[in-house]
């Protein structure tokens, strides 16, 4: 009878196989195939806390929220160290509108790495959600600071200043990021609100143009709302533009 030896280390490299199949899935925007290999994973290791935390941002995206809690909750209990699942589970529980403890999540991760952009820049996305426009452009900013190229919480940072009145602030932004950025939708849609506003529809115009030739769903004012979640001020400015085109 011959009896097969499985080294430790053939057995880590298939485990390491498995884990970056899924991995790539995930990647590649493939998240059915994702859900599938991240499930064989975990029936093999079922508690591996990388895996979970992944597995329950697939199934964030394939549309089960609670689901996606559920696996962040187990990721948390196995490392609670790490801070990524904290993130992960506040995004989930903002999907479901449960701004509070979102706010809970992304405050603890701050509180252990002030740093923290994504933390700083969901956390800015609850205080607009709660109507809290000083706090929401303060937490944009410092997501700024904290990684300059991140040119999405500087085009938040402009919008809260827009819903805040502070339109020069918000106009001297928007124009940095199109140079920079020539291409970015968000960018172009709010300076179009913005220049329409104060009366300059040829211009407004023109960022239009560029901005819905990007990206049509800024044309959309359920999207902008619920899932950018722009300030109310720059999308009624947007949608009154889009009315009389």
């Amino acid at each position: 009878m011959i009896v097969l030896h499985i080294s430790p280390t053939y057995a880590l490299d298939s485990r390491e196989l498995l884990f970056r199949e899924a991995l790539n899935f995930s990647s590649e925007g493939q998240f059915d195939n994702a859900l599938d290999k991240w499930n064989d994973y975990l029936d093999t290791y079922p508690d591996d806390p990388a895996a979970l935390s992944n597995r329950g941002n697939v199934k964030l995206v394939v549309g089960d929220p609670k689901g996606s809690i559920i696996d962040q909750n187990r990721a948390i209990e196995l490392n609670p160290s790490e801070l990524d699942p904290y993130i992960n589970r506040g995004i989930a529980n903002e999907s479901l509108g449960l701004w509070l403890q979102a706010k809970e999540d992304y405050l603890y991760v701050i509180s252990k790495d002030k740093e923290n952009f994504s933390a700083l820049y969901n956390l800015a996305n609850v205080e607009g959600s709660l109507n809290d426009w000083e706090k929401a452009r303060s937490l944009f900013y410092q997501a700024a600071q904290y990684n300059p190229g991140f040119a999405m919480a500087r085009s938040s940072e402009a919008l809260a200043n827009y819903q805040l009145g502070n339109f020069e602030a918000s106009e001297k932004e928007l124009r940095k990021l199109i140079r920079r950025y020539p291409t970015f939708a968000d960018a172009r849609a709010a300076l179009t609100a913005l220049q329409w506003s104060k009366g300059k529809s040829g211009e407004a115009e023109s960022n239009w143009i560029a901005a819905v030739e990007l990206d049509p769903r800024y044309a959309q004012e359920e999207w902008l709302l619920e899932v950018r979640r722009w300030p109310p001020a720059p999308v009624d400015d947007l949608m009154k533009f889009i009315s009389i085109k």
